[in-house]
């Protein structure tokens, strides 16, 4: 749930899997999906370090990394630009039968994120649930001095968040 050059962890992806489908976001070296079809590979910056690796790694799953909508069956991926940098950045809103965001950089809070049930953040705090990743040198220093999120949690390498659907409803 790293930054780019964090000198401790691989760069922040996530994994998202519903009903057969799988569709990667960000990630990198280290942080890659593991082997199988892919039916994307989305990112939240398509100028940033990280591109031709992205793109690389993309084409060896059969996919083009980019920023953009999906639709997975019943999720629905929608792409929404953040206040990040003076280029082009997006975060996303993953809808089924509840809200998770990805928007692992930006500069204010996206307005188009309240109300998640699950959101991958920024490593600021925020008074929703949300998991912190994209964790770079001043989170690093919190961590290390033992600090706590105001809300959330600190987001770990290789854990599994899931949200699961009420009973009755469409699973997950």
């Amino acid at each position: 749930m790293g930054a780019m050059n964090s000198p401790r962890f691989a760069p922040a992806g996530l994994l998202l899997r519903y009903a057969g489908h799988r569709a990667a976001f960000d990630g990198g070296p280290g942080a890659e999906p593991p082997p199988g079809r892919l039916d994307a590979w989305l990112v939240t910056d398509e100028q940033s370090e990280l591109r031709s690796r992205l793109r690389k790694l993309a084409a060896a799953h059969g996919v083009r990394a980019r920023a953009g909508d999906l639709e997975l069956g019943a999720v629905r991926v929608r792409c929404r630009p953040v206040a990040h940098t003076s280029h082009p950045a997006y975060g996303y809103r993953i809808e089924a039968q509840g809200l998770v965001v990805w928007a692992p950089e930006f500069w204010e809070f996206p307005e188009w994120a309240a109300g998640a049930d699950l959101m991958f953040a920024e490593a600021a705090g925020w008074n929703r649930p949300l998991v912190h990743a994209h964790i770079g040198r001043p989170a690093l220093r919190a961590i290390e001095a033992g600090a706590k999120p105001e809300a959330g949690e600190w987001g770990v390498e290789g854990r599994t968040y899931s949200l699961r659907v009420p009973v009755g409803k469409d699973q997950w």
